[in-house]
Formats: C-alpha cells, sequence, structure tokens
C-alpha cells in the first residue's frame, strides 16, 4: 500500500512529465493533489523537501495557465520551507527554486532579473549535477542562454545552449537537446540568418513531434516569427494558425498570448488591419492577466502599427503622435530599446501625416542608431522615417539618399536568404520605401535623364529575385521523398474528385506535404553572388536595335521607360487600374475561348468581347508602343502586366517580343553563356493530350535526332535527368498554375505532376523550354513586384529562354501554335524545303537570343486569340 509520500511522489513525477511536454494545466492539477497528499506538517526532512519540489514547480504551471502573482507566492513558500530543511539538503534545493523563479521572471518579460537569478544559481546547480540530477546544469544552460537572447546577446546565448547540449547529451535528455537546438534557431535568427535559424527549428521540431507534441506550438511561434522576418505572412499565419487551438486547449497562457501577437504582426503584414488590432488587443489582456507587462507593452505595439497603418491610409483611427510616443516611453522604461524606437518612428509617421513637421524632426532625434542586431524591419522604418521627413522638408535629394542606403540594406540581408520564397518575401520590409522614391521620381521626371533616372531606379527595386547566380543543384534525398509522396498523393485526390469521393483529408495531407517541400526549401540555399543591377547604359548596350518598355506604376498612375534607337522616353498613360480591369477582363475572355471545342455562336461572342478589351488595350498601351519603332521588343510588365498577351495586340502582332521580370533578367539571360552539355533536343509528350491533335509526330521530323519522352516513358524523374543540361527541351503536357503558391504549379507527366519547386534539382538548367501548356507563363506577384511561377522558377534557376502560355490554350490550338512555332525556328522562312540543312543555322541563332521571340511572333500571329503564347527571358 502507497504511503501519502509514495503517492504525492508519483503525482509529482506525472506532473513533471506533463509540464515538460507543454501540458501545464495538466501538471497544475497533478501537483495540486500532490500537495493534499502530503502531511501539512510531519517534521520528515524528505515530506518537507518533496513539498519544495512540487511547490516550485507549481510556481511556474501556475504562472502559466493561471496568475503570475500567485506562481510567485508558491516561490515563496517553497523558498522559506528551504531555510528549515538540514544544511546538508539546502543547496541543491535552494538552486531547483531559484531556477523556477527565474524561469518566471524571463517568461513574464523580467529578463535582466532572470539572468541575475540564473546567474547565482549556476553554483548550486553545478553542486546538483553531482548530487545525482543532471537535468538541472542543463536547464540552467538552456534558460540562462534563452534569456541572453532575449537581451540581444547572441554570444553568451550560444555558450550556454552548447554547454546545455553537452550535459543534455551526456546523461542523455533528448528534450533539453532539442530545446537548445531551437533556442539556437533565435541565435541564428537574432544575427539575420534567417535560413538558419529555420534549420534549427525544423530539426527541434522532428525531435518534439517524437518525444513531446505539446511542445510544437512553441516551435511553431519561433518559426512564425523567422517568416515575419523574412516577409512570408501566409507561411507564417498559416503556422500560427496551426498551433493556436493547441494553446487555447493546453492553457497555455504566456505561449498562447505571444502566437497572438504573431499573428497580429502577420495580419498587419496582409493587410487585415482590423483582425491585426483585434488579435493584438486579446493578446494584452492576457498579458496584463498574467503580470506580465513587457510583453503586455509589446502587444499594445503591435496595435499601435496596425492602427498607424490605418491612419496613414485614410481609415478612422485612434492613433496618434501623442499616443505613440507615451508607448514608447512605457517601453524604454522596461528596456525594451528596439521597441520603444520602433514607437517613436509610429509617431513620427503620425507626425508627419498631421503635417506637424516640427514635431516629427524632435520625435526622430530621440531615436537612437539601430543595433547591428536590430529587426531588419525596425532598420527600414528608420530609414522610411528620414526620406519622408526629407521629402516634407522638400529635400529630394536627402530623401533618395535614404531610399538608396535603405534598399542597400535590405538587398544585404536578402543575399543571405534561402529559396526562393524568402528572397522573394524579404522584399516587403522596403516596398513603402522604393514606393516614396520611384514616386517622387516619376512626380519630377521630366526630361530624357530624368527617365533614364527612373529607369534605374525601377532596376533597383524590382525582380530581385533573378540576379543571382544559381548554384549547383544540393541533393536532398528526404525532399526527393516528400516531392514523391506529394506528387501520387495528388493525382489521388485528382482521381477521387473525377470519380465524386470525398477528399478533404486527403486535400489537408495534400496541405501538410506542401508544407513540408516548403520549409526544405526555405534552408535549402541554390543562390550564389548576386549580379550587379544594370544601369541604363548597360541596357542599351546589350539591346543593339532593340527597343525596350519598362512599365513604372508606384501609385495610381501607370506610367512607362521607353529605350529605342539610343533615346529614353518617359510616358504617362493616365490610370493604372483601367489598364489592369481591362487586362484582366482579356484574360478572362481568353480563357472562356480555349476550350477546342467551343460552340460557334458562343465562339463568336467571346472572340467579338476579346477583340474589344484588345483594342482598348491596345489604344491605352499604344503611345509607348509606337516609340519602339518596328523590331524586336523587350517587355518588363510588373504586377497584373504579366497576364497580358503581348503578340495579340494589334500594334504588336508580327513582331519579336521578350518579357522579362526586370531589364538586368532580360541581360543576365542573354549575356549567360551556353551550359548545354547533355541533349541537344529533348521532346515530351504527357499524359491525357488527344492523339489527334499532339505535335511530338510533327517535331519528330523537325528534329530527326531528339530523345523523346512519351507514355510511360515520360515520368519526372526522366524528364529531370534529360533536360539537365539540354539545349532545347520541348513539353506538351497539361499544366496548372497555382495563384495561391506558384512553387507548386506544375506540369502532368506520366507517375503525376512536376512540380515548380522540383526544377532545383537540375545541375544544368536546359537553355530553352517551350511548355506547350495551360497558362505556366502566369506569375503569383509577390511583395516588391517579385514575379514567381513555374517559368519564373526555369528562368532563376538559369534558363535562358521560356516560351509558355498566360491563359488556357486548347489542346488543338496549342499543337497548331508550337509546330508552326518550330518550324520558324529551324527555318528562317516559311518556304524552307530542307529543314535538315538549318539546323546548324538554328544553334547559332539559338545561341544569339533572337531567334524564339521571332520565331513565336510569326507563331502567334496566325491566331491571336487562341495561342496566348509569351517569350519570357532572352528572345
Amino acid at each position: 500500500m502507497l504511503t501519502d509520500i509514495d503517492q504525492a511522489t508519483e503525482l509529482y513525477g506525472r506532473a513533471v512529465d506533463a509540464s515538460r511536454v507543454g501540458h501545464s494545466a495538466e501538471a497544475t492539477k497533478l501537483l495540486v493533489e500532490a500537495l493534499r497528499a502530503l502531511p501539512v506538517a510531519s517534521g520528515n526532512p524528505e515530506a518537507t523537501a518533496l513539498r519544495i519540489k512540487i511547490l516550485a514547480v507549481l510556481a511556474y504551471t501556475e504562472a502559466e495557465t493561471g496568475s503570475v502573482a500567485d506562481g510567485l507566492v508558491y516561490i515563496g513558500t517553497a523558498s522559506d520551507l528551504v531555510g528549515a530543511l538540514p544544511e546538508r539538503m539546502r543547496p541543491v534545493l535552494q538552486g531547483l527554486v531559484d531556477n523556477q523563479y527565474a524561469l518566471i521572471l524571463l517568461r513574464t518579460g523580467h529578463t535582466a532579473e532572470a539572468v541575475e537569478v540564473y546567474s547565482r544559481a549556476i553554483p548550486v546547480l553545478e553542486q546538483a549535477a553531482d548530487a545525482g540530477d543532471p537535468e538541472l546544469l542543463a536547464r540552467l544552460y538552456l534558460n540562462r542562454g534563452l534569456s541572453y537572447i532575449e537581451l540581444g546577446r547572441p554570444g553568451p546565448a550560444e555558450m550556454d545552449l552548447l554547454r546545455c547540449i553537452v550535459e543534455a547529451t551526456a546523461h542523455p535528455v533528448p528534450r533539453l537537446t532539442a530545446k537548445a537546438q531551437n533556442n539556437l534557431g533565435d541565435i541564428a535568427q537574432l544575427i539575420g540568418d534567417i535560413p538558419g535559424a529555420l534549420r534549427y527549428y525544423e530539426e527541434a521540431e522532428k525531435t518534439f513531434k517524437e518525444i513531446g507534441p505539446g511542445l510544437v506550438p512553441r516551435a511553431r511561434i519561433d518559426q512564425a516569427r523567422a517568416l515575419l522576418a523574412a516577409g512570408l505572412a501566409d507561411e507564417a499565419a498559416r503556422h500560427l494558425d496551426e498551433a493556436l487551438p493547441v494553446l487555447r486547449t493546453n492553457r497555455i497562457g504566456q505561449d498562447l498570448a505571444e502566437a497572438e501577437v504573431a499573428r497580429a504582426a502577420a495580419a498587419l503584414l496582409q493587410g487585415e488591419l482590423d483582425l491585426a488590432v483585434e488579435l493584438a488587443r486579446s493578446a494584452h489582456r492576457r498579458f496584463v492577466k498574467r503580470g506580465s507587462a513587457p510583453w503586455a507593452e509589446v502587444a499594445s505595439l503591435t496595435r499601435l502599427q496596425a492602427e498607424t497603418t490605418a491612419a496613414l491610409n485614410g481609415q478612422p483611427s485612434k492613433a496618434s503622435p501623442r499616443r505613440a510616443a507615451r508607448l514608447a516611453e512605457r517601453l524604454a522604461k522596461l528596456g525594451l530599446t528596439d521597441e520603444a524606437a520602433k514607437a517613436t518612428l509610429l509617431a513620427v509617421r503620425l507626425a508627419l501625416h498631421r503635417g506637424a513637421i516640427s514635431a516629427a524632426e524632435s520625435l526622430l532625434r530621440q531615436v537612437p542608431s539601430p543595433r547591428r542586431i536590430a529587426p531588419i524591419d525596425h532598420k527600414m522604418l528608420l530609414r522610411l522615417c528620414k526620406a519622408e521627413l526629407a521629402l516634407a522638408r522638400g529635400d529630394h535629394k536627402r530623401t533618395l539618399a535614404e531610399a538608396r542606403a535603405g534598399l542597400a540594406e535590405l538587398s544585404r540581408v536578402r543575399d543571405r536568404m534561402g529559396g526562393l520564397d524568402l528572397v522573394c518575401g524579404t522584399a516587403v520590409h522596403g516596398i513603402q520605401l522604393a514606393s516614396l522614391a520611384l514616386g517622387l521620381l516619376l512626380e519630377d521626371a521630366r526630361t530624357p535623364a530624368d527617365a533614364r533616372r527612373l529607369l534605374a531606379w525601377q532596376e533597383r527595386t524590382r525582380a530581385q529575385i533573378y540576379r543571382y547566380e544559381p548554384l549547383p543543384a544540393i541533393e536532398d534525398p528526404e525532399l526527393a521523398n516528400l516531392v514523391t509522396e506529394l506528387r501520387t498523393l495528388m493525382r489521388t485526390v485528382q482521381q477521387a474528385r473525377l470519380a465524386r469521393r470525398p477528399t478533404a483529408e486527403l486535400e489537408q495531407r495534400c496541405e501538410a506535404l506542401q508544407r513540408e517541400v516548403t520549409r526544405h526549401g526555405w534552408h535549402t540555399s541554390q543562390w550564389g553572388r548576386p549580379r550587379p543591377v544594370c544601369s541604363p547604359k548597360d541596357i542599351v548596350d546589350q539591346l543593339g536595335d532593340r527597343a525596350l518598355i519598362s512599365f513604372i506604376g508606384p501609385g495610381e498612375e501607370l506610367a512607362a521607360v521607353v529605350l529605342a534607337g539610343g533615346r529614353t522616353h518617359l510616358v504617362r498613360l493616365g490610370s493604372l487600374a483601367e489598364v489592369l480591369e481591362v487586362a484582366k477582363q482579356l484574360h478572362a475572355d481568353l480563357d472562356a475561348l480555349a476550350p477546342d471545342d467551343l460552340m460557334s455562336p458562343l465562339a463568336a461572342a467571346v472572340s467579338a468581347s476579346a477583340m474589344r478589351r484588345i483594342g482598348r488595350l491596345d489604344e491605352l498601351l499604344r503611345p509607348v508602343i509606337e516609340l519602339t519603332g518596328d523590331g524586336e521588343v523587350v517587355i518588363v510588365p510588373g504586377g497584373g502586366l504579366y497576364q497580358v498577351p503581348w503578340g495579340s495586340l494589334p500594334a504588336l502582332r508580327g513582331r519579336p517580343v521578350s518579357v522579362a521580370p526586370s531589364a538586368t533578367a532580360w541581360v543576365g539571360a542573354t549575356t549567360r553563356p551556353t551550359s548545354a552539355t547533355g541533349e541537344d533536343v529533348v521532346l515530351v509528350c504527357g499524359p491525357g493530350l488527344p492523339e489527334s491533335v499532339t505535335e511530338l509526330t510533327r517535331l519528330r521530323a523537325i528534329y530527326p535526332d531528339a530523345v523523346v519522352l512519351q507514355g510511360e516513358a515520360a515520368t519526372t524523374a526522366a524528364v529531370l535527368s534529360t533536360m539537365d543540361g539540354a539545349r532545347l527541351v520541348h513539353i506538351a503536357a497539361h499544366g496548372t498554375h497555382e495563384p495561391a503558391n506558384a512553387l507548386f504549379s506544375r506540369l502532368e507527366l506520366a507517375d503525376g505532376g512536376l512540380l515548380a519547386h522540383e526544377l532545383a534539382r537540375l545541375h544544368k538548367p536546359p537553355e530553352h523550354v517551350v511548355l506547350a501548356s495551360c497558362e505556366l507563363a502566369l506569375s503569383h506577384i509577390r511583395p516588391g513586384d517579385e514575379a514567381l511561377g513555374f517559368a519564373g522558377a526555369l528562368l532563376a534557376t538559369g534558363s535562358r529562354t521560356v516560351i509558355a502560355a498566360v491563359c488556357r490554350v486548347g489542346d488543338r490550338s496549342s499543337a497548331e501554335t508550337m509546330t508552326d512555332y518550330h518550324r520558324w525556328l529551324a527555318a528562317p522562312t516559311a518556304a524552307a524545303a530542307d529543314l535538315a540543312d538549318t539546323m546548324a543555322d538554328y544553334h547559332t541563332r539559338l545561341a544569339s537570343g533572337a531567334a524564339p521571340a521571332t520565331a513565336l511572333a510569326q507563331a502567334t500571329a496566325a491566331d491571336p486569340l487562341r495561342r496566348p503564347f509569351i517569350c519570357l527571358g532572352a528572345g
């Protein structure tokens, strides 16, 4: 039969296990039961020691799920009881009590005090490790390391965490090792190594899933913060939306409130201001209830940021310079230096918005220079405030200097990023600064010199992902297995839909696998040094007798810089909204017109509508097109103009047109040396295409020595392997553009979808790729006008030219277009009789970068409504 002490010991052990995996509410109940089981005043030192242990752990779990004040009462009681014990028993138990006390201080934002307590307890806990409780010393190092992170001291933090790992590995305690790895991710994030941080978080989360699933939500919060630093608001929101229900169920008050603050920050980046205010307000209430004053003020800062954004956008808001300044004072008193500076900067922006320039200047003088490890969004906000103040003072030179310095700083940050998602997302922190500079330049631009300056700034801010040198692919077996599983599952979902079977569970698993694949891409970098941004002179030198149109629309006005015939022009085109709306309507019409078997009356009606849209778009854009002469044109569209099938416009019909995400990207693609080392020409035919309308038979006649993959041979592995290093790859297959997650856009092959994600596995991407598929030239427009999709992923990984459609296209129309395209590509004139004799000339012209755009112009001119293909990259 169990004694009272035995029963209390058993309950205490279960409570500790529950607390260690994040189940604080369950642990609290067990600890209260354990206290009740113990004799009230037994006089037994062992019973007193057990009571101290119970109270110490109860103090933390109560502070987590209920009241911090009650938790501190338990700590006080435990500390008093230590004094009543024999001398030999005191050091270990006092060390335990100090550790728990410091942990409560840390969790409530009193970080400096926590470090003092931890440092005082170090000798005690070193002795405890020799006395049979080795975990204590590892826990001390872990928690003090986390405290140093909170104080912005990465050096001491790393030393403590590495010592924790040594102790936890020696005994072993895998839970503490995983926590230390997770905290090493915090250090990486602190010093700006976001890919490194995400790698640590990923490894820690794997361990948490195995030994303590209740710890996963905490890891998700940390991951979300790193993603927010990289500007990936949607991904951060998904992480937090997974964590929040679990935290609410487990009643972990501190983590729940921190998750709400992070989710509010994600909502702010997503433009959901009301949601951001609501979440920040909820988190503030939770922190106040817990007694976490510093964290409560952090929540207030997040709410103020959302309300400031609303005020600057002309929406009703409670934000004011005075309120922001008062919050800054409170944050400074709590030692939250970066947060206090941010609140002051919000006060500066609000004062400028009200026209109080002198007050804004006075407030800005109070902001100290940012620390080296200050978050990038804080640094960019400081640059924005300085630029806006200079603009209010009429000092345009200073405004542009601040914008230039800020964008250069942001560029250094993104140079350290990993996959395409992170490189793209980081641009969000510079959007306002870039828009300010471009808007100022556009407003003042009058002369050709002004236009060239505007183009130079546009290149500095646009489509940065396409200027990084691709590195050789990194083999990642785990990622390959995940992609294979995802491919199989996506096909199962598709089959279930066709059979009208339920797909909800399958789709949830698909989403989970997509997230895992995406996470691998975050910390598997394939990008080397960035190429320099091209100057207008560099662009002109490379253009030769071509012309370039770079569209610019930082505000409500659409403009374009045109380089043609050695001259530079700036053309103001009027309402950006009208152009985008017409382009959107045209895109819808062409999608509707795509089916091969469309009924004649319907086809006639849709065609008439599409022609009206084309006529209106041509009318709106003709002022810039007329300046380009009648030769080849390079178009840098931006935003919603990526969906325009340029060859359908009367002013461009029959003319070679190349489309590029930036002029710098076009120059890079045009001048890139050949990388072809494998097969010369590869022809691929995917499943589901009617044999009567596929172009493969005709293309075999044009390329008799081509490698052909079709039927069961056209698997994703075979296609990836064969296209690696090829000069020309033609893929006739159905495709799907995923607007919500462009890197999961795919080509349907024999064993499932070939994902845009997988293109990173190519060691030497093919020089020239033809995607005879639906809408794979479309891109998801990321922050900073970054365009990303299947075709874009090919360009980013090193392909020079990609031919693809911006709208849906019928199988017959696609086959006819592609047959005509390759005939023109292989023979300069339609009258060429012997195609084989032209192959040497084809390779020469393909290397020069001129042939694809010319061939496509001829192929699409025959039917501009049903051949919505464009030439991306070097034409």
